[in-house]
């Protein structure tokens, strides 16, 4: 007895229960699973597009037919989108994007910044301040010894190069762009292999989405990645200022400048021509070529041979297991290396300290200021009795430039009650611990001190 295959019954079932005239019930135009499979992987394309600018030659290696393309078709008109007008000096007017929108390069928020000298306070900072700040947590550091409660770092960041107002970060050298050889011989023989045996759709697929993926590789890395900060004005005082978050602060320690470039600079794409405005037009070109790829391969590929199908589905998944491998790079340290390179690796040396009024000073030591009050009232907004007796000793000789040794003489006040004076006594005993941690490493954080 003859059975017919489950799949037939299975497409049967459905059609028995349709009655009645069905438009284009004639017609062999089909739609499967097959074309969808290029419409996966898009977030894996784009990284492979964010790396454009890092890794040095890999514009050049993007003709192969990557899966992912409406949602590269979706950022990149998010990239157009972004584009504003940029004058630079003697150079004529550029066309700068936003990162944030293709490349994650800019968008995240950076913790509070104070600057000693001007006074000047950020309630928050840039994408590359948290970077920064990551870089710095991520560093060893010397424990301080004294009392612990809730331990937090100091970090010393010495930096010593002002960048120039704009400039391009060194790429990497890496081998990454002549791996993507694999999927590119991969989509030339699959698309060679469609039309040896005529399957022209297939065929059709694989070298548009070759073309397509090529020049949206070649038109976002003709850009220039561009590093940019603001120039301080002339006369500006040292920028030596405090970044803190919760994990610890980084005393950036440099001329205004230099802090600037860590506080208030950003990566941007900058693209360079004639009538700038042509670039936005060429995103926006890619931008409508990758969601027709996707629509053409949704549509055509269920038309094609299954051979041809299969072609389609091996070329597209070479080509997301390297956008895979791209995709699993460390977008984040890479973008802290660009940070680095461009203020020259500054000197980073950090320490723990155990409590919080220990860190203060820590920090204000190491600041080394005639006039500390500002800072230790921005540090330390508590403002009671007790904090007041505290506040005002330690000031007196901060000013002074002295020794902070402390005895019962400090924090045995009548005027306190007897939690008040145990307090304090703590207090004292904390910033006493500070003072002697630093004493020891002071000719590594301060080689000119003050303090007799």
């Amino acid at each position: 007895m003859y059975i017919p295959p489950l799949s037939n019954i299975v497409q049967a079932v459905p059609r028995a229960m349709v009655t009645g005239h069905i438009p284009l019930e004639n017609t062999k135009f089909i739609l499967n699973g097959a074309g969808v499979a290029g419409l996966f992987g898009g977030e894996e394309a784009v990284a492979s597009i964010a790396l454009v600018h890092v890794f040095q030659g890999r514009k050049w290696f993007g003709w192969y037919s990557s899966p992912g393309s409406y949602i590269m078709g979706m950022r990149f008109s998010q990239l157009a989108s972004s584009a504003v007008p940029s004058l630079y000096r003697n150079k004529g007017e550029h066309i700068r994007t936003d990162l944030a929108s293709l490349f994650e390069y800019h968008g995240r928020k950076g913790p509070k910044f104070r600057a000693v000298h001007s006074g000047t306070t950020f309630q928050e900072t840039g994408h590359l301040a948290a970077l920064f700040m990551k870089e710095c947590i991520d560093r060893g550091a010397t424990r301080i010894k004294g009392r612990e409660t809730q331990p937090i770092s100091v970090t010393i960041a010495n930096l010593g190069h002002v960048p120039c107002h704009h400039e391009s970060p060194t790429l990497y050298k890496r081998r990454a762009p002549f791996y993507a050889g694999v999927p590119i011989l991969v989509s030339i023989g699959t698309c060679a292999a469609c039309g040896w045996c005529e399957d022209w759709f297939s065929f059709a697929v694989i070298l548009f989405g070759m073309i397509v993926s090529g020049m949206s590789c070649l038109v976002i890395g003709f850009g220039t990645f561009r590093f940019t900060h603001p120039e301080p004005a002339p006369g500006s005082p040292p920028g030596d200022g405090i970044l803190g978050c919760d994990e610890g602060v980084v005393l950036l320690k440099g001329k205004e400048g230099a802090v600037n470039a860590v506080t208030r600079g950003r990566f941007s794409l900058l693209f360079e021509h004639e009538d700038a405005r042509w670039s936005v037009t060429l995103i926006r070109v890619c931008s409508v070529a990758l969601v027709i790829q996707a629509i053409a391969q949704l549509i055509l590929i269920p038309q094609s041979s299954s051979f041809g199908q299969l072609m389609f589905v091996v070329s597209v998944a070479v080509s997301w297991l390297y956008n895979l491998w791209l995709w699993s790079t460390d977008k984040e340290k890479v973008q802290r290396d660009l940070l680095m390179k461009v203020i020259r690796e500054p000197r980073l040396i950090k320490y723990i300290l155990g409590t919080r009024t220990s860190m203060v000073i820590f920090v204000l030591l190491a600041l080394d200021m005639d006039d500390p009050e500002d800072v230790i009232n921005f540090l330390l907004p508590p403002n009671t009795r007790a904090w007041q007796i505290w506040k005002a000793a330690v000031i007196k000789r901060l000013r002074s430039h002295e020794k902070l040794k402390f005895d019962a003489s400090d924090w045995d006040d009548s005027s306190l009650l007897e939690g008040e004076r145990q307090m304090l006594e703590t207090l004292f005993k904390d910033a006493q611990d500070a003072y002697e941690g630093f004493e020891q490493y002071r000719e590594q954080i301060l080689p000119c001190s003050k303090l007799q």
